[in-house]
C-alpha cells in the first residue's frame, strides 16, 4: 500500500462531532504526517515570551482524517512507526503556572536537537525522546479544544507516546476523524511548565482498525506494557482513580482476571503515574497506569 503524505497546512484546533475528514485511508494505511509545533511556528528566539504568543493559534493538529470501516463501538489504532522532529524547539514557564510558578519569570528557551540529542544550552544536553502530545478523534458529541483531553484522545501529553507505541482509540464517529499534533523533542512526566520541547516534524503512522471492542478512555500497548488512561478537569486524584478502574475493568473484561486478582495484581506489577499536571493550570489532567504484558495479559484486548 502506497504512503500517504498529509501535509500541517491541513490542520484544525477543534476536535468536533460533525467533522469533515481532508482525507479518507484504508485499515493498514502507512501516512507521513507533518506537524505544527504547538505555537505553529510563532517562537522563533527567546524574546518571545507566553504574553506574545497568539493564543487562538496555540495546539494545531494535522487532519482530520478518516478510516474507512471505522464505527462506534471500534477502535482506531494508531501504530507510531517514526518521529522525525525539526532541528529548533522551544520551551517556556511563567509565573503562576505550574508547581514552580511562583519562583520564575515569565521565560523562553531554544533548544536545537540533532542526531537523536537536545541541546539547552552550552551545559544542559540531555537525549531526544520525541513523542506526540496530541492524538484523537472526533468526540461523542460537540467540540473540544486540542489543548483538552478526554475519552476520544486529544492532548493526553503521555510520553509513552513516543516511537513503537500504538494508541488504540475509541471510536465515536464514522470514520474516527483522527488529528495528531503537538510534537515535543522530549516531555518529562506531568510537564509541570506546561510545556515540552516544543517542536514541529514529520511522523510516520500506520492506522489500523481493531473492530468491536474499545476502552473507554485510550489505550496504548508498547512491546512491553499495557497503559490506560484517564482525565479530569484539574482533580488528579480522580484522574488517577479513573485510571485504575480502567486498567482494573480491562483485566476482568478482557483477561478473566477476578476483581480481587486485579487490584492486588496492580497493586504488585503495575505503576500509576501522571501524564499531564501543570498545576495550577486551565488544561485537562491525565493519569495513566501501565499494566506489564505478561502471559496471562499479553495484549490490550482478547
Amino acid at each position: 500500500m502506497e504512503t500517504v503524505r498529509l501535509s500541517r497546512d491541513q490542520h484544525v484546533f477543534h476536535f468536533r462531532a460533525d467533522a469533515e475528514p481532508v482525507l479518507s485511508v484504508e485499515p493498514g494505511t502507512v501516512m507521513e504526517i507533518e506537524t505544527w509545533d504547538c505555537y505553529r511556528g510563532q517562537v522563533t528566539s527567546e524574546e518571545h515570551t507566553p504574553d506574545t504568543v497568539d493564543e487562538s493559534l496555540i495546539n494545531p493538529a494535522t487532519g482530520p482524517i478518516a478510516v474507512r470501516g471505522a464505527e462506534p463501538g471500534d477502535s482506531l489504532s494508531v501504530t507510531l512507526l517514526d518521529i522525525r522532529p525539526e532541528s529548533r524547539g522551544s520551551a517556556m514557564c511563567q509565573p503562576d503556572w505550574g508547581q514552580l510558578g511562583h519562583l520564575v519569570a515569565p521565560t523562553t528557551r531554544i533548544f536545537t536537537v540533532e542526531d537523536g540529542w537536545v541541546t539547552m544550552n552550552d551545559r544542559v544536553k540531555f537525549r531526544a525522546r520525541p513523542m506526540f502530545g496530541v492524538i484523537g478523534v472526533s468526540p461523542a458529541s460537540g467540540d473540544i479544544h486540542t489543548l483538552q483531553a478526554g475519552r476520544h484522545g486529544g492532548n493526553m501529553d503521555n510520553n509513552d507516546h513516543g516511537i513503537g507505541a500504538t494508541i488504540h482509540l475509541p471510536v465515536f464517529q464514522s470514520g474516527g476523524q483522527l488529528a495528531i499534533g503537538d510534537m515535543h523533542a522530549s516531555m518529562g512526566d506531568g510537564e509541570i511548565s506546561g510545556t515540552g520541547v516544543e517542536i514541529g516534524g514529520l511522523g510516520i503512522v500506520r492506522v489500523d482498525l481493531v473492530k468491536g471492542v474499545s476502552g473507554r478512555w485510550p489505550v496504548t500497548e508498547t512491546a512491553d506494557s499495557i497503559i490506560t488512561h484517564a482525565t479530569a478537569d484539574g482533580d488528579i486524584t480522580e484522574a488517577l482513580q479513573l485510571a485504575c478502574e480502567e486498567a482494573a475493568r480491562l483485566l476482568v473484561d478482557h483477561w478473566d482476571f477476578t476483581p480481587e486478582d486485579a487490584f492486588i495484581f496492580l497493586s504488585v506489577a503495575g505503576d500509576l503515574g501522571i501524564a499531564q499536571y501543570c498545576h495550577p493550570c486551565p488544561g485537562t489532567v491525565i493519569a495513566k497506569m501501565r499494566i506489564p504484558k505478561i502471559a496471562a495479559v499479553p495484549r490490550a484486548f482478547r
